[in-house]
């Protein structure tokens, strides 16, 4: 019986220790993409709303991810400010498409269309690759990002 106890024991120490390791691995994946996307300038090299490309809607815009959750974009003479950041959504996969990337901007103006809480299909220190699918039959939305 003690036997039993201990394993017992053992089991829940062992189970405890891989989520506490799986969470800091998506904090270490959560920390490496916010340190990747605050380097440097960003455009936008594919937006797709629901089938229809609107990609040229951004050309010459840069984006610039602010350490303090301000996304700064400059186009031309004009510039514009929303916020972004990259949360865990609190499944139990603690991956890289378990992070969701937020947008938002006011309302009114065509960056707008960027709010969303969008998932990650891949990303790297050069390109970001998301996706937002809409429930209630909406589509699904895309968007990359590319370092200048």
């Amino acid at each position: 019986m003690k036997a039993i106890h201990l394993l017992g024991v053992f089991i829940v120490f062992i189970l405890l220790v891989s989520c506490k390791k799986e969470n800091n691995n998506n904090n270490s994946i959560q920390n490496q993409i916010q340190t990747s996307v605050q380097s440097g300038t960003w455009r936008v090299t594919k937006y797709i709303d629901s089938g229809v490309d609107e990609t040229n809607y951004f050309s010459g815009y840069g984006f610039t991810f602010g350490s303090n959750g301000i996304l700064s974009v400059a186009s031309g003479a004009s510039n514009y400010s929303g916020t972004w950041v990259i949360t865990d959504s609190n499944s139990n996969d603690d991956t890289q498409n378990d992070l969701d990337f937020i947008i938002s901007f006011p309302v009114g103006g065509y960056l707008e269309s960027l709010n969303s809480d969008w998932n990650f299909i891949s990303q790297s220190s050069v390109k970001i690759e998301l996706i937002d699918v809409s429930g209630g039959g909406g589509g699904t939305d895309y968007l990359t990002f590319e370092k200048n």
